[in-house]
């Protein structure tokens, strides 16, 4: 059975097991107390049956146990905006003062993209370096959660530097900073760090935005060739800077200029890996969608019905960020003799149904999903990882007699 059906069928049998209580979850609240007698064991035995109903979904979605998200999880605005664009919900990334740039190129080879920041309680004090800058300031990043069967295709480090503003026009070379992130070779000494360039970038310091740095080469070492990872180094150096511009404008501490009321959480430096588990499509931006009005169908020949997965009925909407549900469609309705054109039949449906009008021990053909689409999710993983991935065959797009 394709994994699309199987989800729908399983959500509809739990809302018929659950169904004397509109109120009820479809997924048991824990440490809810147990009806006694004939009820008490009805509801045990449906309680577990739910339970490996959700086992089932969640090994669909390629997860070990459901996800518990702690208060302190954050959802990078970067993958929100990745979902909404890649998903086709907006045509343009919602007002907000950093621009965002859709990663087509990354996005061609992957069906998975992670996002990961890094661990805060190792981060190192800066300090002033040479050449008008600070010290490469050193970040770890535990990739651990990525499955062994996800292979990465690229990977990128994403740094946020802020507006300074200064009196006076410039020259050549002026209000200019340079930006090198490297990969830390080997475990750091006191101040010694072993490093391989991996990208370098020139920018003014009169705009804010993002950076984006090109890490692949020290990421696909560290997962694919098992190779120690050390982390990464990001150094900031300074071209005929001035004393108060010096190390203000990139956002790569917490502990560094902090301003009151900033949201340090959405600025802190995001590393973003782009994989694929060798399921499926790759992710590709879609077009906005816009709603089809369709009449109501009065006939009972086969077609597609409206069906809508809400992810808070199955108690799952505080590890699922988006969508909140989807429409995912059944199919339904007979295929009565001789099957019309418009009933997507084959050839051997058509076969079937003529031997059936004849002999009724031959069934006839059934109403089957004849074309299935896939949807976008962007949740929240056992590890508080924050994960936007693509499942096929979860839409039902065309119905027809087989």
């Amino acid at each position: 059975m394709i994994p699309g059906n199987r989800m729908l069928m399983v959500i509809l049998l739990c809302q018929v097991l659950l169904g004397e209580s509109s109120h009820a979850s479809l997924i048991p609240e824990e440490g809810r107390k147990k009806a006694s007698g004939l009820q008490g064991r009805h509801l045990d035995q449906s309680h577990e049956l739910l339970r490996d109903f959700e086992a089932t979904l969640l090994h669909m979605f390629g997860l070990q146990r459901r996800p518990r998200p702690s208060h302190s999880a954050v959802v990078p605005q970067y993958l929100l905006d990745l979902y909404r664009l890649q998903s086709g919900e907006a045509e343009e990334p919602g007002a907000q003062e950093t621009t965002f740039e859709y990663p087509e190129r990354s996005t061609s080879r992957a069906n998975t993209v992670r996002g990961f920041h890094h661990e805060e309680h190792m981060e190192q004090v800066m300090s002033d370096g040479p050449e008008g800058g600070v010290s490469p300031l050193r970040f770890l990043f535990n990739l651990s959660s990525i499955p062994q069967e996800e292979l990465l295709s690229s990977a990128e480090l994403r740094l946020y530097r802020q507006q300074v503003d200064e009196a006076g026009g410039h020259v050549d070379g002026e209000g200019l900073h340079r930006i090198n992130v490297y990969e830390v070779l080997k475990p750091p000494r006191p101040g010694q760090l072993i490093t391989r360039l991996l990208d370098t970038r020139l920018v003014h310091h009169n705009t804010s935005s993002w950076e984006s740095f090109d890490v692949s080469p020290a990421v696909l070492r560290w997962t694919r060739d098992r190779l120690p990872n050390h982390g990464l180094a990001v150094e900031v150096l300074h071209l005929n800077h001035t004393p108060r511009q010096q190390g203000r404008h990139v956002r790569i501490s917490r502990s560094l200029h902090q301003v009151p009321g900033e949201d340090w959480d959405q600025l802190r430096p995001l590393l973003v890996t782009f994989g694929h588990d060798g399921k499926g499509h790759p992710l590709t931006r879609r077009a906005k969608r816009s709603a089809k009005q369709r009449g109501r169908k009065r006939n009972r020949n086969c077609r597609r019905h409206a069906l809508y997965v809400d992810f808070s009925d199955v108690g799952w909407n505080d590890w699922i960020v988006a969508p909140p549900g989807y429409q995912a469609f059944y199919c339904h309705g007979e295929c009565p003799f001789p099957l019309a054109d418009h009933l997507n039949s084959t050839n051997h449906a058509i076969v079937q149904t003529l031997v059936n009008s004849v002999n009724t021990n031959i069934p006839k053909a059934c109403c089957v999903p004849t074309e299935l689409s896939a949807i976008s999710m962007l949740y929240l993983d056992e590890h508080d990882k924050v994960v936007l991935k693509n499942y096929q065959e979860m839409v039902v797009e065309g119905c027809g007699c087989r």
